[in-house]
């Protein structure tokens, strides 16, 4: 496993110094991304609250499963690249749970809030799984 892990780290730093540069923060910001779709949950919710018409249009079904497929796009690409690169499962498993909680909230009514509890509830776990991520390849 040693000898795996250091051979898969040894492989990760012989990219161009452009990719390097990417890759290191590739976490960071699918973390900044799952800020920002815990913003869009708390403030369609209160626009919700205050203007119908305006909650509404932030609530649209498209704004989700766009922004699913986003963090899904985002969660194969740098958790799998974790795996390759450092050879830990955990932050792959962590953020694949978040992914899972977040895809069930999809299919919750849009009323009471337990759509947006769920959602992030599942965008926190997948942020701690890219966080996760990020640690063990430093």
């Amino acid at each position: 496993m040693c000898h795996m892990a250091s051979t898969m780290t040894a492989h990760a730093h012989s990219h161009s110094p452009a990719f390097a540069w990417i890759e290191s923060r590739f976490d960071r910001f699918a973390i900044g991304l799952s800020g920002l779709c815990a913003v869009h949950c708390v403030a369609s919710s209160l626009l919700l609250a205050l203007a119908a018409s305006a909650g509404g249009l932030l609530l649209n079904p498209m704004y989700h499963e766009v922004g699913l497929t986003i963090a899904i796009g985002f969660g194969i690409l740098g958790l799998g690249r974790g795996i390759f690169n450092h050879g830990y499962m955990m932050p792959a498993v962590v953020g694949s749970l978040g992914l899972g909680i977040m895809a069930g909230a999809i299919s919750l009514p849009h009323d009471g809030g337990t759509e947006t509890i769920w959602t992030l509830m599942g965008v926190a776990i997948l942020a701690l799984g890219h966080d996760l991520n990020r640690r063990a390849t430093y």
